[in-house]
């Protein structure tokens, strides 16, 4: 089936493409990738599970070696235990031979192997291997007998697939370009202070084509002119029957050719089959679990062909998926049942065949009593949810969230701690740092219905909203009551970090931005300013004091002049609420609670564009007071009411 590779070498992104669908993605992005080579030192040695870490740079995972995999020393040395091999602070060369995975660091080897266009070196290996796909008995004795010939002595040879039918001056040249490459890591690790790296396939390109490049594909792809002429100089006479392009159309490379398309959709866990069926892919720690449903497809002429065909029709999607979204690991398939001995057989055949020209080398075993199908794939990278996935601020990772027993609302099911720490890389600049009175990060909502904790607290409430600019910035001759405390101090402004997605869903969940902060501030006399992505940090909060110290001064002229009137008077207080709107003039975010029953409670959005958003509960109480209203301290029933808060978030 004819293919084109298209490469992003500025993102270092790369596709294979067959009948204009992704089937494969190469992705070089992450700090520790296959094929590196680094000097490391050994931080401890762990007996019990003969295997050692490895500091082999700045990350706080050091890499992980077993002393299966210890190469050289262990040849060295015969059959000692992992103690006698290696010790504290030991130099070692090693060779990445698995990216990091979620907690787990690299995975480390010291067999180190140097791949080539048609051969790869291995400097502590044996012997002369080929490649299990060439079929021709004769070229594969060619190239073992070429292979003894140029093999340097002390070192294995691997001959490549690609090397069937190449002259042997080709092959040579290949081989003495990876001898150049080990003796240059050889001086390296001599001179060098470890933890170093030593050697990286830096030219993304050369790597795409080295590794990816078959007689199947017919068109390359590329972002800039300069990498026309590299493809060419790489591949070069076989660029005779292949077409290299530069694309020059407008938008995006990886949008024109459908692959940021292709990694949203990877990330759904349903696939859509031609037939009207479908397939379920679920990843867990352990597992990869694949169901198989047949949907709506029922063309065939009775229930057992519909079942053959669906689970065939599966199989080969599931062989492209497992490419696709690089699954490694056990992966366990519940096809649907089928009865017939023959039609099972005949199905396990087609996914064999289905996943023959994987790379990663797939081993599908036969099925289980109960009718699932089982397979391993050898990990090569992080799979695309490691990639491209990100846990949900709302839920945690976890894709969903808990309606409690008696409760209406939505209870996340990770907690504000977690929030936290999951943002804790988040950076704000904070005008006058203030810091966190109490123990712990969270704050609860003051003024509940019902009874309070100790601490002030209302037990089963939501954490502290979005901050009352009102409240905050009300001067004491403003106050309502006869009352009044101490002259309140400026408020502190804070700017916070957030994109629209995370305005929207801490809003809806009732959470002060402020829990993004390091080192969060008291809450009591603060104001927020949301700084968008690439927006200057210094410039908001700039105009918010500039606003604040208008606006202040504004409201203290009209309160010595009014203030004759309010002690003669019994109307009610001044409408601070239309003050404020003249105050905050940038677009806000106002969190509103409704008057509900005891046992629920329910807030409203208010976005940017005058739309409202409800978490839950029921229409607006029609005592509550309107845009611009005052609240006044209780309702007709005698009841305490809650005071409206306010955040001057803006875009």
């Amino acid at each position: 089936m004819p293919q084109q590779i298209v490469i992003a070498e500025h993102l270092r992104i790369a596709a294979v493409l067959s009948d204009e669908r992704v089937d494969e993605l190469i992705v070089a992005q992450g700090r520790y990738q296959i094929g590196d080579v680094y000097l490391g030192t050994v931080e401890n040695v762990l007996p019990g599970i003969d295997a050692a870490f490895v500091n082999i740079g700045e990350s706080e995972k050091n890499g992980f070696i077993h002393i299966t995999d210890l190469g050289p020393l262990r040849l060295r040395k015969g059959g000692a235990g992992i103690t006698e091999l290696l010790e504290p602070r030991q130099k070692v060369l090693v060779q990445v031979m698995k990216e990091p995975t979620g907690t787990k660091g690299p995975r480390l080897t010291g067999n180190l192997s140097l791949p080539g266009r048609f051969l790869v070196l291995q400097p502590h290996g044996q012997g002369v291997s080929i490649s299990r796909r060439i079929d021709s008995e004769n070229e594969r004795n060619r190239l073992r007998a070429l292979g003894v010939l140029i093999k340097p002595p002390g070192s294995g040879l691997l001959v490549r697939t690609e090397a069937e039918g190449v002259s042997e001056d080709l092959l040579i040249d290949d081989l003495e370009s990876l001898l150049r490459q080990w003796e240059a890591i050889q001086l390296a690790a001599e001179t060098a202070s470890p933890p170093v790296l030593l050697n990286r396939d830096e030219d993304f390109i050369h790597r795409v084509l080295r590794d990816f490049y078959s007689p199947e594909v017919v068109r390359v792809v590329v972002d800039t002119p300069d990498a026309v002429a590299r493809v060419n100089a790489f591949l070069g006479a076989d660029q005779t029957t292949l077409s290299v392009e530069h694309h020059e159309e407008s938008g995006e490379i990886l949008e024109h050719y459908k692959v940021n398309a292709a990694i949203r959709d990877a990330l759904k866990p349903r696939v859509d089959l031609p037939s009207g069926g479908y397939v379920i892919i679920e990843p867990t720690e352990a597992l990869t679990v694949i169901d198989v449903n047949s949907g709506s497809f029922t063309r065939s002429a009775n229930a057992r062909e519909t079942v053959l065909w669906t689970n065939c029709e599966a199989a080969v999607e599931i062989a492209r998926q497992l490419r696709l979204r690089n699954i490694g690991g056990v992966v366990i398939v519940d096809f649907i049942d089928m009865d017939s001995r023959r039609d099972q057989l005949q199905l396990l055949e087609h996914f064999t065949q289905a996943t023959r020209h994987d790379s990663a080398r797939p081993q599908v075993a036969q099925l289980t009593e109960l009718g699932l199908v089982e397979l391993t794939r050898k990990r090569q990278g992080q799979n695309i949810y490691e990639l491209f996935g990100r846990a949900c601020p709302s839920c945690g990772g976890l894709g969903h969230v808990a309606v409690l027993p008696g409760r209406d609302t939505l209870q996340p099911l990770a907690t504000v701690s977690g929030l936290v720490r999951s943002a804790a890389s988040a950076r704000a600049e904070v005008s006058s740092p203030v810091a966190l009175e109490g123990s712990g990060g969270s704050r609860r909502r003051r003024g509940g219905r019902g009874g309070r904790g100790g601490d002030g607290s209302e037990a089963g409430t939501l954490s502290e909203p979005l901050a009352s600019a009102e409240e905050s910035l009300l001067s004491p001759g403003e106050e309502s009551g006869p009352d009044q405390g101490p002259r309140r101090q400026e408020p502190e402004v804070v700017a916070v970090p957030m994109d629209d997605t995370q305005e929207l869903v801490y809003g809806w969940m009732g959470l002060s931005p402020a829990l993004l902060l390091e080192s969060p501030p008291a809450a009591d006399n603060l104001v927020l300013r949301i700084v968008r992505p690439g927006s200057d940090p210094e410039a908001v909060l700039e105009e918010a004091r500039q606003q604040l110290a208008a606006s202040g001064s504004r409201r203290r002229r009209r309160g010595r002049g009014s203030s004759e009137g309010r002690q003669g008077s019994a109307e009610p207080a001044m409408d601070h609420g239309a003050d404020l709107d003249t105050l905050m003039e940038i677009p806000l975010v106002e969190i509103t609670p409704l008057v509900l029953e005891e046992s629920a409670r329910s807030f409203e959005v208010h976005s940017l564009d005058g739309s409202v958003h409800r978490s839950a509960g029921g229409d607006r109480s029609e005592a509550e007071p309107q845009n611009g209203e005052t609240a006044s301290e209780s309702d007709a029933s005698g009841e305490p009411r809650r005071r409206r808060r306010r955040s001057s978030a803006s875009v």
